[in-house]
């Protein structure tokens, strides 16, 4: 196997810098012994305009066999004798990538402590793949570098055989590269990017390996068009491995939308304390008054947005009124916590039919949330600002659209009677605001009238006379007289 990375300079910059990006001396050659065979680099040009380096792995395949203990796929001889004869020797696979993880392991994580400003600058890069597996062509080669910032992707097909040009192309491509790219950008790419075009590991996808694609990843592979297929071929299509990849992508793409930190996000499960509040009577009377909202409705697909940790799941899982239930939640922590709350491992299978935990922004439309008889939006809408909020009313209200839902928030009014709530501080550190019960039923007429329901409200917990209750909860009912038309019309 064989890559090379160039790059051009002048005497005041010098492209001999390369050798100090990549902690490797142009002046002699090195070789490091790794799991696979033997990985050799060599400068095969070192000048100040000009300066290539080059790895060459040389894979030892019957060690690679006596290491798996000689045991071939399917035990027919074929594919015995496949184990020895083959393309590891030449084509770039995952063990080159290995290589070249552990040869340039400081250029990948972008540190040179003798020149940190050129490692942290763009370079004019030219990278060769002589031998490429690509199981999806030229075509795909394009689609997967073409997005990250290349001036210059060529995937020049190998004829199967020069000899017999009518037998057509091979699944090889020779690989050219060219632009203007931050090393270690460009050497985190090869070496995500070279096995999914081979879509095969040659080792153990361990569960580590979700760590290690997010990593390499960063800054490029949550915005990827074909993030999906990048996943799947990079974990060796292992679901549960690929699902937790994806989960974590989508929350990083969220908040790169938001410009905010993945903390920022994942924020539902507040790790010094349970995020119910005190004393907990009140939110087993908040599910209470839920459940009894959504019987009378007679909802039996229920949506629980926002759904936390997932209490509110495990209330309604209980009653067997409700035949499938699903919780969202944009935080991949909290849906874990959910997981491990309803122990969906190891529930009976009739029973885990009826749910599904789902990650997922309430600020964008999402067509896996239409068609169900009720969503209930718990104590949900105070931890957005208040500029999302019409987000989250379009997504629910005007694309969703369930028959019935549910809201339920604090009624700041009743803050006063909280002892050991300071005056002036909302009830949670996350809270963004907290409404008197005028302020929300004015927000509630107002999304009603835009999206075509009835709305009516109910008290939840004790309902003092001067503050009112501690939660307030709107139900709101869709208008069946409402057409799409019309609900075009408000909406416009």
């Amino acid at each position: 196997m064989f890559l090379t990375i160039s790059t051009t300079g002048n005497p005041e910059r010098p492209a001999t810098d390369l050798g100090f990006l990549l902690h490797k001396q142009p002046e002699r050659a090195q070789a490091f012994s790794t799991s696979h065979g033997t990985a050799h680099v060599l400068y095969p040009e070192a000048s100040a305009e000009r300066c290539t380096a080059a790895l060459l792995l040389e894979v030892d395949p019957v060690a690679l066999v006596r290491r798996g203990k000689g045991k071939g796929r399917g035990g027919a001889p074929d594919a015995a004798l496949a184990q020895y004869v083959n393309d590891r020797p030449y084509a770039a696979s995952s063990l080159l990538a290995v290589a070249l993880a552990k040869v340039f392991k400081t250029a990948l994580h972008g540190v040179c402590q003798a020149m940190p400003e050129r490692a942290a600058a763009p370079l004019p890069l030219r990278i060769e793949v002589p031998a490429l597996p690509a199981r999806g062509g030229a075509g795909l080669v394009h689609a997967l570098f073409g997005p990250l910032g290349w001036e210059t992707v060529e995937a020049e097909p190998v004829a199967l055989d020069g000899e017999f040009p009518e037998w057509g192309d091979s699944r090889y491509v020779r690989l050219v590269l060219e632009g203007e790219l931050r090393l270690a950008d460009a050497l985190n790419q090869l070496y995500v990017l070279l096995p999914v075009l081979d879509d095969a590991k040659h080792y153990w996808v361990a569960p580590d390996e979700v760590d290690k694609l997010l990593r390499a990843g960063d800054g490029w592979l949550a915005g990827h068009p074909e993030r999906k297929l990048i996943t799947a071929r990079y974990l060796s299509r292992r679901w549960g491995l690929t699902r937790e990849a994806t989960e974590r992508l989508e929350l990083v793409r969220l908040a790169e939308a938001e410009g905010l930190d993945v903390e920022d996000v994942d924020n539902a499960v507040d790790e010094s304390s349970d995020t119910e509040e005190r004393p907990v009577p009140l939110a087993e009377q908040r599910r209470e008054a839920i459940l009894a909202a959504l019987g009378v409705a007679g909802a039996a697909r229920v949506l629980d947005l926002g759904c936390g940790q997932g209490q509110l799941v495990q209330a309604l899982l209980k009653d067997v009124r409700f035949t499938e239930i699903v919780g969202v939640d944009v935080s991949v922590r909290a849906l874990t916590v959910a997981a491990r709350r309803l122990r969906l491992d190891r529930m009976a299978e009739r029973q885990a039919a009826r749910v599904t935990l789902l990650q997922g922004s309430l600020a964008y439309t999402d067509k896996r949330l239409a068609g169900y008889d009720a969503a209930v939006l718990s104590e949900v809408i105070e931890h957005l600002d208040l500029p999302r909020l019409p987000a989250l009313e379009y997504a629910v209200f005007g694309a969703a659209r369930p028959r019935t839902v549910l809201v339920t928030t604090p009624n700041v009014e009743y803050n006063v009677c909280w002892e050991s709530l300071p005056a002036g501080h909302v009830r949670h550190g996350d809270h963004r605001f907290e409404w008197t019960r005028e302020e929300f039923r004015g927000w509630a007429a107002g999304v009603a009238g835009q999206y075509g329901y009835g709305v009516e409200f109910a008290p939840v917990g004790p309902d003092d006379p001067e503050v009112g209750p501690p939660t307030q909860m709107a139900v709101f009912t869709r208008t069946e007289a409402t057409t799409d038309e019309t609900l075009k019309e408000v909406t416009a």
